[in-house]
């Protein structure tokens, strides 16, 4: 379940997903459907591209003629096309106000998963099934029942070829517990989260290194089945599946450890401190392999997410000279320390403390204070969402 909206209200708006189990002619019809929105998607790229900035008006009439004139287009559901003309409109206006997102892009058929959304013209739920444009049932697996009526759905399949259903439902939201306590994270790759009280650290789990050597065993039997040219064998694709299995299973495991350490976190202090940490550089590094199964982007956006759900005073960091910085005294160490050096020693006061351990006690003082002069670098303070400066 994806949350988002605002905490602190009588409702709140949440997802509620669904395990779908189609048959061939629905998943066929599904799939044709997705081909019909990915060609209006790609249409739309192409006439942002070739100097026209594409409108919701505009790519409305651009679906009108092509339903006019092409039967298969009339043959799919203007529901769920109309939702991939508006989401397509959102994520450009996106590129022009967020600094850094780029323009929308071409789907490819082999590299995106289908993804079809449907307001509640497009959809019903009768007898215990989902009931799509075109006469599509499919079969739902109620794990929980829905706690209000949906007000939209999105179908989508994921990396092993499962369809889901996440549906939009209103709930009544509960506050969250009372809570004084403060708490500073520092990320890493051997301990995934060290904090400034250690019970509440987040060790490295290592899902993926348990399941390394059948994952090798599976990518091995990909390589000898795999073609230099045409397409790809039922082996080939029956052996994908498998290593895409154990990659879902670890990821799976690695996104549940981190949402019960993230509501553990907030339900026991007021205030959090992250330090706000970007770990795209370890994948050209030694690391990346444990890295990526430390998950420190996914454990990252789970504690960010719980603590704006339950109205907790949040505050990024960025993480330069955390490391180099006493946090008795605030005095900045001249050489910055090696990744072997795992100790710390203020050579002013003579502290001593481990070195993620005075990095968190740094980053929390940075979200006390509002700020910490270290020389020429002064950390100010913003709410979640915002990044931290140094000036």
């Amino acid at each position: 379940m994806v949350w988002w909206g605002i905490a602190g209200g009588v409702d709140e708006i949440v997802r509620y997903t669904y395990r779908l189990r189609p048959g061939a002619q629905a998943q066929h019809a599904l799939v044709q459907e997705w081909g019909r929105c990915r060609f209006l998607w790609n249409e739309a790229v192409h006439q942002q591209k070739t100097g026209s900035k594409p409108t919701l008006a505009k790519l409305g009439k651009l679906l009108t003629e092509l339903r006019g004139r092409n039967a298969w287009m009339r043959e799919g559901s203007q529901v769920a096309q109309q939702a991939m003309l508006r989401a397509y409109t959102q994520a450009l206006q996106q590129s022009y106000t967020v600094k850094g997102r780029g323009r929308p892009t071409y789907k490819s058929k082999k590299r995106t998963w289908a993804s079809l959304e449907y307001s509640t013209r497009g959809f019903s739920i009768r007898g215990g099934r989902l009931r799509l444009p075109k006469g599509v049932s499919i079969p739902v697996v109620w794990s929980r029942e829905l706690p209000s009526d949906p007000t939209s759905v999105r179908v989508y399949q994921d990396s092993l070829g499962h369809w889901y259903a996440s549906f939009v439902v209103r709930r009544e939201a509960k506050p969250a517990p009372e809570a004084e306590g403060r708490i500073g994270i520092d990320w890493g790759v051997s301990t995934t989260a060290t904090t400034t009280d250690e019970p509440y650290d987040l060790p490295y789990l290592g899902h993926r290194r348990r399941c390394a050597a059948e994952l090798a065993k599976a990518q091995r039997k990909m390589a000898r089945r795999r073609r230099k040219g045409g397409k790809q064998s039922n082996g080939y694709q029956r052996a994908r599946r498998q290593a895409a299995k154990l990659h879902k299973k670890a990821a799976r495991q690695t996104q549940h450890d981190s949402r019960v350490w993230a509501k553990r976190v907030t339900d026991n202090h007021h205030l959090i401190a992250v330090e706000d940490f970007k770990p795209t550089f370890l994948a050209t590094s030694t690391m990346a392999r444990k890295a990526a199964d430390a998950a420190i982007g996914a454990a990252k956006r789970e504690l960010v997410t719980s603590a704006e759900r339950a109205g907790r005073k949040g505050v990024l960091v960025q993480p330069a000279y955390t490391t180099m910085t006493c946090s008795e005294c605030f005095a900045r160490a001249k050489q910055a320390l090696g990744l072997d050096e795992r100790t710390f020693r203020c050579q002013a006061c003579g502290y001593t403390s481990g070195r993620d351990r005075n990095a968190a006690r740094v980053i929390l003082a940075v979200a006390e204070r509002g700020h910490t002069s270290v020389e020429d670098i002064r950390h100010v303070q913003p709410p979640f969402g915002e990044v931290v400066g140094a000036v």
